[in-house]
């Protein structure tokens, strides 16, 4: 494997953060990007530096990620009831991204089933973007459902936040709430991978230094891509980013096809 660059690093890195918190598919677009670059990196180099969008997500959220803490301290009902759907639901993620872990990281290998579920992604987001009466509130089946959809969403191409926004909205929950909770489950899901890969595999043989780099480009263009995404998905756009995924998907097959 060629030896990732400074450069390559902090390209992918950005790339990573910005895409981590839009519904259009972060590891599938490093996947493409890897392509487009001549580069390749192992399937574990995604999830690590996912550390920096991470650390992003949690700065943007801190208010209501301590707001949690207090009420869990003070024994607020409203706290407690919100943290153990965020348990629940990393539990059905667990169950779903440990049992098909393999299966899923060998799909980095094949870059047109990537540009597919890319194209899917728009589909389901397309349709969950459709008006609708969104009038009911978390509950243990809906954060099921929701860490269910993030469990599928380890597969590249499969977008971690648009499945689980896109689910939420499909069960009737509040666009705000549904983007917000969608946002804080990933933190301890993705925590709990990045660290477990690590440990097991720490980036495959990735320098240090370009993992560094990538990390920190992934904090940076992390934190802008919340704070993005939150303003169109307040304005209702989030056909925007389904248009985006069946177009982006169509044409990066086409260049993989005909490269």
């Amino acid at each position: 494997m060629q030896e990732l660059t400074i450069i390559q690093a902090l390209i992918l890195g950005l790339l990573q953060g910005f895409t981590e918190w839009l519904p259009i598919s972060s590891s599938g677009h490093l996947v493409i990007a890897q392509i487009l670059l001549g580069v390749e990196v192992p399937a574990q180099f995604d999830i690590v530096i996912m550390l920096g969008t991470i650390a992003a997500l949690i700065l943007y959220f801190r208010t209501r990620i301590l707001s949690l803490f207090r009420g869990l301290s003070t024994g607020d009902p409203a706290s407690i009831r919100y943290i153990l759907f965020i348990v629940i639901a990393g539990i059905a993620t667990a169950v779903i991204g440990f049992s098909g872990k393999h299966f899923f990281i060998g799909l980095y290998d094949q870059p047109l089933v990537v540009c597919l579920f890319l194209i899917l992604t728009g589909i389901f987001l397309y349709a969950a973007s459709r008006p609708a009466v969104h009038e009911s509130e978390l509950s243990n089946k809906s954060a099921i459902l929701i860490g269910i959809a993030q469990g599928l969403a380890v597969a590249p191409g499969i977008s971690r936040s648009g499945s689980t926004i896109g689910t939420a909205l499909l069960l009737g929950i509040h666009p705000r709430e549904a983007a917000e909770f969608s946002f804080i489950i990933g933190i301890p899901t993705m925590l709990v991978a990045s660290l477990i890969i690590f440990l097991e595999e720490p980036a495959g043989g990735v320098p240090v230094m370009s993992l560094v780099v990538a990390i920190a480009g992934a904090f940076v263009a992390g934190y802008a891509s919340i704070g993005i995404f939150m303003k169109l998905f307040e304005k209702n756009h989030l056909d925007y980013f389904a248009y985006y995924c069946i177009v982006a998907g169509s044409v990066f097959a086409l260049l993989i096809m005909f490269q």
